[in-house]
């Protein structure tokens, strides 16, 4: 089997003699990587389809003022001065961002998934606190970053980015206004040369959209994430690939399609996914009634299970009744034959782990704390794009292909989930004790093995070289969750051909989209 584990390899070796999941870890372990030099700058990305832009000239973007204005020679001399007194920590800042705006607006992303990602504790009369977008600094903090949310989250944020780059890239491409060392050759500059136009920025255009999305989706993180977005912003005036002018429109543009984003986010039916105490009495009495044993939670006190409506959200690739078509037959019933093989075989693997099941368990937990499933195939697919050299526009297509899967792959997964409502292994056979942590929702299909499915179909699809090695990360990552005896062998399976599904929807965009 091919193992993950490559240049982790040391890291994991110490996470599991921690005895945890080693994804939060990972977080910034590109902060070495190289500056952005694409090997095609993609200027025709103008023409790209875009998501939710019914054009790139949507939101307008004014005219910028010519180069020989005393306003634009002022804004050369800022980058002067700036770089005339650049200290040591001002060099860091810009070699960190010189990597790209995609690449560090992504890690950012992850850490705040990690941070968010714990379950509220119960309170004391038996019932637990549910996080209020309204109050996020109270506790529980907002958002509980669980999975389902991650995958959302991950979503609108690269959309966002890659719908305001389509814009931008056309916006360079009618005003043309060169890049400051070429206005003035006595710019320094301190990044990789871009043929591309400079205005407006494309960082900054990636900032005021991955700002405005952050502040709907982590509204008690405002702070860190302005800090970042000024720290970003400043990173290009001192390289002296932007002047502020550039910054300025890029930003604003940003900004404006996020805001296209901000409206279907609030309307896409996410805030209702928690549901009532009615309706999760009816999903186990529906169970019952279908003569299954139901999903009955294992924590003490119970708790509610975790976003049983999220399959009911709006989807990005297709649309309701697709994502309703995509629901996999039924499992085994649980009184079948064939229900207990089946939970037999997870016990035997409890029994029975080897050391390298046992690390593939852990390298593929992605338990509290980490940036979740979705999360790790992010950071996957990180790696591999910083080997490809892709532009800033490019980064931003192929991360909102890859994020409109996994939340597509999410709500699909999730309609199954309590369509079924199928137990845990843990809840069939009481000698079976979990080696991951017991996720509090309902056991078919495998969350795992769904959002693996979807995540190699479409990165096999950008790296074809590279797709039988996602193919056999997705079945690894599928597997480890029968080692951590968290999943029946039909979850599995069942849910990365679900997963897979859900891909070749992203896939289909890919071909259609203009970028190939």
């Amino acid at each position: 089997m091919i193992r993950v584990k490559y240049f982790y390899i040391l890291l994991l070796v110490f996470v599991i003699g921690a005895g945890i999941s080693c994804s939060k870890d990972i977080v910034n372990r590109t902060d070495d990587a190289p500056a952005l030099s694409p090997a095609n700058t993609d200027a025709n990305a103008g023409t790209w389809k875009p998501i939710l832009l019914t054009s790139p000239t949507e939101f307008a973007v004014a005219a910028p003022g010519a180069v020989t204005t005393p306003d634009y020679v002022a804004q050369i001399n800022e980058i002067k001065s700036w770089q005339a007194r650049m200290t040591e920590e001002d060099k860091a800042i810009v070699k960190y961002w010189s990597a790209g705006a995609i690449l560090r607006w992504g890690e950012i992303m992850r850490e705040l998934v990690a941070k968010h990602n714990l379950a509220p504790v119960a309170n004391e009369d038996g019932t637990y606190p549910v996080p209020s977008a309204t109050n996020p600094l109270a506790y529980p903090l907002f958002p509980f970053a669980n999975p389902p949310y991650a995958a959302r989250a991950y979503a609108y944020v690269s959309a966002a980015q890659y719908d305001a780059l389509v814009a931008a890239y056309h916006y360079k491409n009618v005003y043309k206004r060169a890049a400051p060392y070429v206005v003035d050759p006595s710019v320094n500059v301190l990044i990789p040369k871009s043929d591309l136009p400079s205005y407006p920025s494309e960082d900054a255009t990636v900032v005021g959209a991955a700002v405005e999305m952050l502040k709907l989706l982590f509204p008690g993180d405002q702070d860190f994430i302005q800090r970042k977005a000024e720290e970003h912003k400043r990173a290009r005036i001192m390289s002296g690939a932007n002047v502020r002018s550039d910054i300025e429109a890029g930003e604003a543009l940003g900004r404006s399609v996020a805001s296209k984003f901000v409206t279907r986010a609030r309307g896409d039916r996410a805030g209702a996914a928690v549901g009532t105490p009615a309706i999760w009495a009816q999903l186990e009495q529906d169970a019952i009634a279908k003569g299954e044993i139901p999903w009955i939670s294992q924590e003490t006190p119970k708790r509610p299970p975790m976003l049983p409506l999220f399959g009911k959200v709006k989807t990005f690739l297709f649309d309701s009744l697709t994502a309703i078509s995509l629901r996999p037959p039924p499992p085994p019933s649980t009184g079948s034959e064939q229900m207990k093989k089946e939970t037999e075989e997870v016990y035997q693997f409890m029994k029975n782990l080897t050391r390298d099941q046992i690390a593939i368990t852990h390298f593929w937990a992605d338990g509290v704390s980490t940036y979740t499933p979705p999360g790790h195939w992010n950071a996957i697919a990180t790696d591999d794009f910083i080997t490809k050299n892709f532009s800033e526009v490019r980064w931003a297509r192929n991360m909102a292909l890859l994020n409109m899967s996994l939340m597509d792959a999410a709500i699909v997964c999730w309609e199954a989930k309590y369509y079924y409502f199928n137990p845990r292994p843990v809840q069939l056979d009481p000698r079976i004790k979990t080696t991951a942590g017991l996720p509090n929702f309902p056991s078919y299909i495998s969350g795992h093995s769904t959002f693996s499915g979807a995540a190699a179909n479409i990165l096999g699809h950008i790296i074809p070289e590279k797709a039988a090695d996602y193919d056999a990360m997705a079945k690894e990552a599928s597997m480890s969750r029968m080692y951590g005896t968290i999943h029946y062998r039909s979850d599995c399976e069942v849910g990365l051909v679900v997963g897979k599904n859900v891909g070749s929807y992203a896939v289909q965009r890919a071909r259609t989209d203009g970028a190939e």
